[in-house]
């Protein structure tokens, strides 16, 4: 039985595999193992498909939304005590752990609120009410390649820290990136991934660029000269070559996405029980299609038994994982976002994927629900 993956990273290597081999090369050849000419070259280019003046490379997509935390609290002059009592961020229940994992490891207080019933997107007017004289930063969190609402929160007073990790090329009415400091993962899976960990950090400060800077690299800016104190979480140069191979085939990449989205919507169409994504033209850029259907885990195990891989974005909402159990919630918090989790289904979605292949994955889901 021919299986049809939930991605497929091979099939990408495939069309960077020569750019990436010579530039394994050259950097072999320079020894410039340590923050090389290729790291500095990816956050120019990457900083300029974003649309901002600066991009930060660090290790991972986790240390970028800490770091990116910190450089606020820093700029602001907050209190950083640690222990969850330092300044509150308001932030969405439905996001991965990491968004909420790296506002405690920041020193700060997760502040949750429900999702938007449509796009499962933070929602705007319960940000609104959570945030106070004590919220430090707002992270709406872009899930599934498509940007959460941001107007609003732009205008509440706290700065906006955007979770750009399942974003990467999307615009919303007609917007890029708008708050004051974003954070991305370049994961392997993502619309644009390594061949391991790498994330970034992009703003347009050139403050908070300097601060991310310096943090990377345990406080210094010249070698035995620390400012602050500071952490070990730079980009990996063989990481930084392999996504500039692969940002030169981003938009191209995207735009296959949207592509497959258009073709699973007509596939699709009139199954029973099925709740596709909400549409959303040239801005989304399909980090994942994410449905949602009932008796979701039935469904799931039905469809590997047929030869369909799928994912789940995600299983259990962030109040309701043991490691937050002191936010004090329980179920029935964050009602949206807790019936959300136990019907959405993530289909195989990657630029390579083929007309046969999803055909495929719709004949499984109409012999299973309709």
């Amino acid at each position: 039985m021919t299986e049809v993956p939930f991605v497929d990273l091979a099939a990408a290597h495939a069309e960077v595999e020569r750019q990436v081999r010579a530039g394994f090369d050259r950097v072999m050849a320079k020894g410039a193992f340590v923050q090389g000419p290729d790291v500095a070259g990816f956050e120019r280019e990457y900083a300029h498909f974003s649309g901002a003046a600066h991009c930060v490379g660090l290790g991972n997509g986790t240390d970028a939304l800490e770091l990116a935390l910190r450089a606020l609290f820093h700029e602001r002059g907050a209190q950083e005590r640690g222990g969850g009592d330092g300044p509150d961020v308001v932030l969405p229940a439905n996001t991965f752990i990491a968004t909420a994992e790296a506002v405690v490891r920041a020193g700060a207080r997760p502040v949750l609120v429900d999702v938007d019933p449509d796009d499962l997107l933070i929602d705007q007017d319960l940000a609104a009410a959570a945030t106070g004289p004590s919220t430090g930063a707002i992270i709406p969190v872009h899930l599934y390649g498509r940007l959460a609402h941001m107007d609003r929160l732009l205008r509440l007073g706290p700065p906006v820290l955007e979770d750009a990790a399942q974003s990467q090329g999307a615009v919303r009415d007609g917007q890029g990136l708008a708050g004051a400091i974003a954070a991305t993962s370049f994961y392997p899976g993502k619309n644009l991934g390594a061949y391991g960990d790498a994330g970034a950090v992009i703003t347009g400060s050139d403050e908070l660029a300097r601060t991310v800077r310096l943090m990377r690299d345990h406080g210094s800016e010249r070698k035995y000269h620390h400012e602050i104190v500071g952490f070990n979480s730079r980009l990996d140069t063989l990481q930084a070559v392999v996504l500039r191979a692969k940002l030169r085939r981003l938009d191209g990449w995207n735009e296959q996405r949207r592509v497959a989205a258009a073709r699973y919507a007509e596939l699709l169409a009139g199954i029973p029980g099925l709740v596709p994504p909400s549409a959303a033209g040239g801005e989304h850029v399909w980090h994942l299609y994410v449905i949602r259907v009932p008796r979701r885990d039935e469904v799931a195990e039905r469809l590997g038994e047929m030869g369909v891989r799928v994912g789940i974005h995600y299983p259990v909402p962030v109040h309701l994982q043991p490691a937050f159990r002191h936010l004090g919630h329980g179920p029935g918090d964050f009602p949206v976002a807790e019936a959300a989790a136990g019907q959405i289904l993530s289909l195989p979605m990657f630029p390579q994927i083929t007309e046969e292949q999803q055909q495929k994955v719709a004949d499984a889901l109409w012999k299973i629900l309709g």
